[in-house]
């Protein structure tokens, strides 16, 4: 059962982070059946490994001011993490777009962190190097770099960037000549062969126990390839640094790794004591501003036209880490909204890498495999390959203990806020959204600003077509309005987090009985589950015009689909979309298929009736934000066509009006049908019709919000279609939902 994590009275945020690398990633979302959470997500750490944690969530009472946030500006809902795996990989597509070096399937796809690190450096070209060549001023903030500078654990922790700006990790940014870096190599270089020697010399004088022994030779190994580690880059420096760089290597080595050198305590610790109930506590926290340089820049109206900032490990809310983030995020908007000047043509947008290994109720939408028909079709244009790591591929990264088949991504759900003046009033854009989108972003953005065409063409076709450009979470005109934010003080607030780490571990759970089971199954609204907050919110227009359905094809041995995402409503600005559709073949089985169709394109497939219990089908098809069809019948389904369509508005004619309209034809010469038709779980009217008579019903939603739910019956055959019409206006989020 899902359970309150209760963050301020539970130890929870102190007691690690979840499984989250490629192998549980996969293993978790099992091919699409989605079944594998608690076994692949047990905790790591040995006391609680027991405990399903990987079920838990948050409140508002847990983190108010994220709750505060979401109040205020855009909640981004159908927002997805771009990779099934950890955090490096993700964070590729947000810089790059992609985790290969080439365009083409057989190219490695750096699916696992230790693919691309310090120790294994890529060079494809990366997004910020695009603004370079095109003349657009950017910046990565961060308080100090990852690369070894003599920084201890703690001091890393709170000071250092995580190992978050893959920058780093690109030869062409040249991170190892970073001025830090080569003095704490210089002084290693002059250390290491006494600390070697001083070993040796242990080791030979006494020779101690086995476990001992074997300790000592490790440590001598560690340090001998230390040493020749810092002795291959003394040699590939040749003894010069930053000034033996290009002008182009220079500019970018100094805009990727911007740090706060300018504020004498940006490498230093302080100690905070504070009373917690009878108790004296204490803890250690950043003695400089881990804002200076980006503080700065912005108080002078010197910000870059683009910015991203890269919090150090204690501020990132990585369950690795206590999650004191919310303080992070809290002064980045409060520097923000300090100059009036700057806030007022800013967009600030807060996102996270990936999901470390907790659950949620949304499957991502994924590519299918490129050779396999069976697990979902693509467009034309798309390939496929290019978001799928085949079995043979992997193996050859990892061995084939850990190697895993599927798709690259998307990931799971991450959760992403757009603060602006243009994004006030706490709305929500459920169109589909990955870490691409936000390059994609850029591309409109800057196209637009420099008056030419702005591309990345690391970006695949296929996330193209499944994710948008952030565009459409914008409104037309700024708000200046809007309630205010309340910024916590940074040590009230890491105290706050602090004092948890005394509490018990979270409660509360249990496993689900057989009995609850069913009581679930039965009442989708028993208090037993948990709820959302109660009402809707403004919801942004998004440029969807999706199309599925299906019948039997003429031999009544397959169930034929066809999938849409029309453009002729939209025109350019015309969403591609993603579709699943589960199979429910048996009790307890499922064959899930994943499909992309571009703007203006069409799929059909089809589902053999052979391969349902009894030959029946029951087909269930989702799409974004509430886009829902389901079919069930068998081959003895009656002869009458079933369709849905959307209205057109009466001026102009190419718009929506928000309705839906069925249409029913019987094709059978000699029989009279008797259907029934009923939207929202309303009664249900029984039409009849006659041979070859066709009728038309229309169905306005209640809240005039395109919002649609309309099933029809005939005995054991079915037809149901759900979802939202996109009329280009302002509607509210699904009013079911709450």
């Amino acid at each position: 059962m899902p359970f309150r994590l209760d963050i301020k009275n539970s130890k929870v945020t102190w007691m690690g982070s979840l499984p989250h690398e490629r192998t549980d990633q996969i293993d978790a979302r099992n091919h699409g059946l989605y079944d594998r959470w608690l076994t692949a997500k047990q905790p790591s750490q040995k006391e609680y490994e027991k405990m399903p944690l990987a079920m838990g969530y948050f409140t508002r009472q847990d983190i108010p001011f994220y709750y505060a946030l979401a109040d205020a500006f855009t909640v981004c809902d159908q927002n997805f993490c771009s990779s099934l795996t950890a955090t490096t990989p993700n964070r590729l597509h947000l810089w790059t777009g992609t985790v290969r070096d080439k365009r083409y399937a057989d190219s490695p796809a750096n699916v696992r962190n230790e693919d691309v690190d310090h120790d294994h450096l890529a060079s494809w070209r990366t997004f910020p190097e695009r603004l370079e060549e095109w003349g657009v001023s950017w910046k990565v903030y961060q308080n100090e770099l990852t690369v070894e500078s003599g920084l201890s654990e703690e001091e890393d922790a709170w000071l250092a960037n995580y190992g978050d700006n893959p920058l780093e990790y690109f030869s062409q940014y040249h991170v190892h000549s970073a001025t830090n870096h080569r003095d704490f190599v210089a002084r290693r270089l002059k250390q290491l062969p006494g600390e070697i020697k001083t070993l040796e010399q242990q080791m030979a004088a006494s020779a101690g126990n086995a476990a001992e022994r074997d300790n000592r030779k490790k440590q001598l190994a560690e340090l001998r390839a230390t040493l020749q580690k810092y002795e291959r880059q003394r040699a590939t420096w040749g003894g010069n640094g930053l000034e033996q760089l290009s002008a182009r290597e220079r500019s970018l080595h100094a805009r990727a790794f911007c740090s706060n050198g300018g504020d004498p305590g940006h490498r230093q610790l302080l100690q905070i004591a504070y009373r917690d109930g009878q108790s004296q506590r204490q803890m250690r926290a950043p003695k400089g501003d881990v804002f200076h340089q980006f503080r700065k820049d912005v108080e002078k109206g010197n910000l870059p036209t683009v910015s991203w900032l890269v919090s150090p490990e204690a501020f990132s809310d990585h369950p690795s880490s206590a999650w004191f983030g919310a303080w992070y995020i809290a002064e980045v908007l409060d520097i923000l909204t300090g100059n009036p000047e700057v806030w007022k043509k800013t967009i600030f947008v807060l996102t996270y890498d990936e999901n470390d290994g907790y659950f949620d109720h949304v499957p991502p939408f994924v590519a299918p495999h490129p050779h396999w028909p069976e697990t979902g079709k693509v467009t034309g244009g798309i390939d496929a390959g290019l978001e799928y790591v085949e079995l043979e591929q992997d193996r050859k990264m990892v061995g084939p203990l850990s190697a895993r088949e599927g798709p690259i991504g998307l990931g799971y759900r991450v959760p992403m806020i757009i603060a602006s003046p243009w994004t006030r009033g706490g709305c929500v854009c459920s169109q589909v959204f990955d870490h691409t989108s936000v390059l994609q972003f850029l591309e409109k953005l800057l196209s637009h600003k420099l008056g030419k065409k702005v591309e990345e063409t690391n970006i695949s076709r296929w996330r193209r077509a499944v994710c948008g450009d952030l565009t459409s979470a914008f409104q037309s005109a700024a708000k200046e309005d809007g309630p205010r934010l309340q910024f916590p003080p940074r040590n009230e607030f890491l105290e706050m987090i602090h004092s948890a780490k005394f509490k018990d571990p979270p409660g509360g759970y249990h496993a689900l009985t057989a009995a609850e089971i069913e009581r679930i199954r039965l009442d989708s609204k028993t208090s037993m589950l948990p709820r959302q907050e109660p009402g809707v919110r403004p919801s942004s227009p998004l440029p969807y015009q999706l199309v599925a359905d299906g019948a039997l094809n003429v031999k009544r041995t397959h169930f034929v689909v066809h999938l849409e995402a029309r453009n002729e409503v939209f025109g350019l600005r015309s969403a591609g979309s993603p579709f699943v559709i589960y199979g429910l073949v048996g009790p307890g089985a499922m064959k899930v298929r994943n499909y992309a169709v571009e703007p203006g394109g069409r799929l059909e497939d089809s589902w053999a009736l052979a391969d349902f219990e009894g030959s029946r089908y029951l087909l269930r098809i989702y799409g974004p934000n509430g886009f829902f069809r389901e079919f069930n019948g068998s081959a003895n389904d009656p002869h009458v066509d079933i369709a849905l369509d959307y209205c057109r508005s009466a001026k102009p004619a190419y718009k929506l009006s928000g309705a839906v309209r069925i249409t029913a034809v019987n094709r059978d010469p000699s029989a009279t049908m008797s259907l029934d038709i009923r939207s929202f779980k309303g009664p249900a009217s029984r039409t009849k019709l006659s041979p070859g008579q066709r009728i038309a019903s229309t169905f306005e939603s209640p809240n005039h919000d395109g919002w649609y739910d309309v099933m029809v019956r005939l005995h054991d055959f079915e037809k149901r279609y759900a979802g939202r019409v996109e009329t280009g206006k302002w509607s509210t989020s699904d009013p079911a939902m709450a």
